[in-house]
């Protein structure tokens, strides 16, 4: 045993110093400067420390120096390459390379104390010469090594010095203004300064810092601050440096989002092509052969708004040690749900999901992230309520996030009595199941198309909200039972039929991209952030039993108009809006309205204690009410009765517009810049008056005020008509 690790030992040992060997055939000059400076440093010590002077009277030093020279110049032969001086590219060499150096002298030089100290009892070397020569010799190697990278000193290679080494002015180079002076900036105009075939010249920089202005990154002056875009702009083109693009070398919203969205309305202006830079760690595909891609900016790189304060805390201590049921955990919201509730230590997640790939998806990356974490994942209709109550009874949950819905209008427009049975007795029925099998809480996940809804999906869904709001004011009057909180919010980027990847296709095929109306304006939110405030509001609802009976409403910023983001997206594509790519307006499809509310006229604003989260509070409707008209809407909708479901859809939303009833746009802008509903009383009074004059004698004995309206089928052929 000891003669085979002796022998294991050994062969490591040999191969060592093969490879030690082998390493100073790549440096052979540098082996041999480095000898030499180790012998120079040593005499350089020597007379330091006595001065020419003093020499000259001591003939002995001569052959101490000759003979100490010769020993350390053979320990410097053997270590410096069993220290890897030699096995590194010493061009590309860094700060942390200099740690190898000092290793190497620092064992020369005890070595050579050792030698000295059992040869001489160190007589005739002063004791300060050994620290003077390693100090002398590190510089010396470090110099040596430095001489690498000789074509990036000023003298040798100017680096972009006012833009005259490359030629600014030449029609082949692509003047660049960088946004952002930080590590990124300075690592892209290093690597633009070692391309000599680069076809782009840096000629300015801005940053946020107003602290670095006047001062130069790499021989790019740092011209002013992002706020100053214009100005700048237009002081490089007085000395013809107009740039042709502009470079964010970093995230944008790190700049701000209010001037990183200012600066591209502006570049659009000027006709400026914006990107940004790929990080560093992002993977690239092995046919690219840049290696500092530039990238059209995202919108999500433009929405990511400063994130709101989290209290992740308080979502730890509502998820760890819990059992959790997620529906529609494969979808786009319930996936990064899931993620995030996996991520805080719950006892067991339950996935429940309609579609087998997407819970087979969300199974896998579970199961390749957090193994620990033990989950079940059953294929499942929320429409089942027989299903839904057994998998209630075999896990008893102890929190559900409800985010299985239909969702996409237009659809959802076509076949009501789906989106009904989905997203109306679908959450009837998890609620019930949450209430029935002692769960603490439950949130449902909805949406900003619940207000002065026009669209079947909104209804729908405006309908579940005020189920699970009764659900908990029932909870609040018997003082048992879980908590029911909704959390509403506008469009998420990334979800499945988003925005985004539809231009994409499109500008990949050349155009036209499509837009439904040129004042269509959209609430964005990135799903990371929708699902961190949903767990943080849900998370202080229930722990400091907030916000009952009330919405918690998502702070998701100003609308955006989706025109704008058509031609942003051309313009960061490199081409030119309406001229290389056109913009198709193809009119609002059914369902939709011109622009999105967070908040009903008939909710009450609150204000909310948790960041990031408004509060609204809708007019309730009794739980047997509900009850009541559901088992209706389930009836119809089972039986194929379109109309029907509409018609119950209708006593409860008396507000409620549906895309069959006219022609005209279902919603107008007031005054305030909300959205009204158009329809009103014979005289005059608003529907909610009449609703709340007729709740208390039941919803069977609401006034007809419509004629009945036209079926599914007439709604169909309209919406084929127009897209014929």
């Amino acid at each position: 045993m000891m003669l085979a690790v002796c022998g294991a030992a050994v062969d490591i040992g040999f191969r060592r110093l093969r490879g030690a060997v082998f390493s100073v055939q790549n440096y052979p000059a540098l082996y041999v400067a480095d000898l030499g400076s180790a012998g120079i440093a040593l005499a350089v010590a020597l007379l330091l420390r006595y001065g020419f002077a003093e020499l000259s009277t001591r003939p002995e030093t001569a052959s101490v120096l000759l003979w100490s020279g010769a020993q350390y110049i053979a320990i410097c032969a053997i270590i410096f390459p069993l220290s890897g001086l030699y096995s590194r590219n010493w061009k590309y060499g860094s700060i942390s390379d200099l740690l190898i150096i000092l290793r190497a002298v620092l064992v020369t030089s005890l070595l050579l104390i050792s030698l000295l100290f059992f040869s001489t009892r160190l007589t005739d070397m002063p004791r300060t010469v050994v620290p003077m020569q390693s100090l002398l010799l590190i510089a010396f190697l470090a110099a040596a090594r430095l001489s690498f990278r000789a074509e990036e000193f000023p003298l040798a290679r100017p680096v972009f010095k006012n833009g005259r080494d490359k030629g600014a002015g030449d029609d082949h180079q692509v003047p660049l203004l960088l946004v952002g002076a930080g590590d990124a900036a300075e690592l892209y105009l290093r690597a633009l300064a070692r391309d000599p075939n680069s076809t782009h010249v840096p000629v300015a920089c801005l940053d946020k810092n107003a602290d670095q202005l006047g001062m130069s990154l790499r021989g790019v002056p740092i011209a002013g601050r992002v706020e100053d875009f214009e100005r700048v702009v237009a002081e490089l083109e007085q000395i013809n440096k107009r740039p042709r693009h502009v470079v964010f070398t970093e995230a944008p919203a790190n700049f701000g989002e209010t001037a990183s969205d200012e600066l591209l309305r502006s570049a659009d202006r000027l006709g400026i092509a914006v990107s940004r830079l790929s990080q560093l760690t992002e993977l690239k595909l092995a046919k690219g052969d840049n290696p500092y891609e530039l990238r059209s900016i995202e919108l999500t790189d433009l929405l990511e708004r400063p994130q709101a304060a989290l209290d992740r805390e308080a979502i730890a201590r509502l998820v760890r040690g819990r059992r959790v049921l997620i529906t529609g955990a494969g979808g786009s919201i319930g996936s990064e749900l899931t993620a995030q509730v996996a991520a805080c230590e719950p006892a067991e997640i339950v996935l429940v999901d309609n579609s087998e790939y997407n819970l087979y998806a969300i199974d896998m990356t579970l199961t390749e992230t957090f193994p620990q974490v033990s989950r079940w994942s059953y294929l499942c209709s929320v429409r089942r309520n027989q299903r839904v109550e057994e998998i209630f009874d075999r896990h008893r949950p102890e929190l559900v996030f409800h985010a299985a819905a239909l969702k996409h209008v237009p659809m959802v427009q076509m076949n009501p009595r789906e989106g009904v049975l989905t997203n109306v007795i679908g959450t009837m029925n998890v609620a019930n199941a949450a209430k029935k099998y002692g769960t603490l809480a439950m949130v449902q996940v909805s949406t900003d198309k619940v207000v002065n809804s026009t669209s079947v999906m909104g209804a729908t869904k405006r309908l579940a909200e005020l189920y699970c709001q009764a659900l908990d004011l029932h909870g609040l009057e018997t003082a048992k039972g879980p908590r029911f909180m909704t959390v509403r919010f506008g469009n998420v980027l990334g979800s499945s039929g988003s925005l985004i990847p539809l231009f994409k296709r499109q500008l990949a095929r050349g155009g036209p991209l499509t837009v439904t109306d040129p004042c269509m304006t959209r609430f964005f939110m990135t799903i990371r952030e929708a699902v961190e405030l949903t767990l943080q509001a849900s998370a202080y609802g229930f722990e400091k039993q907030l916000g009952q009976g009330e919405i918690f409403v998502l702070d998701m910023g100003e609308p955006v108009k989706i025109v704008d983001i058509a031609r942003r997206m051309i313009r960061l594509a490199g081409f030119t809006p309406d001229q290389d790519i056109e913009i198709k307006i193809i009119g609002c499809r059914p369902g939709e309205k011109l622009y999105e509310e967070l908040f009903d006229e008939s909710d009450k604003r609150t204000t909310s204690p948790v960041p990031g989260v408004l509060g609204a509070v809708p007019e309730p409707i009794p739980l047997p009410t509900l009850r009541n008209a559901f088992a209706r809407l389930q009836r119809d909708a089972e039986r194929g009765n379109d109309s029907g479901v509409v018609a119950v859809m209708r006593e409860l939303l008396p507000r409620y517009e549906h895309d069959a009833d006219n022609t005209e746009p279902p919603a107008v802008k007031n005054k305030r810049g909300r959205l009204q509903p158009k329809s009103r009383s014979k005289a005059g009074a608003p529907r909610r008056q009449i609703y709340q004059k007729s709740a208390r004698s039941g919803l069977r004995n609401l006034p007809k005020e419509r004629p009945r309206r036209a079926s599914v089928a007439g709604l169909i052929e309209k919406w084929e008509a127009r897209f014929a």
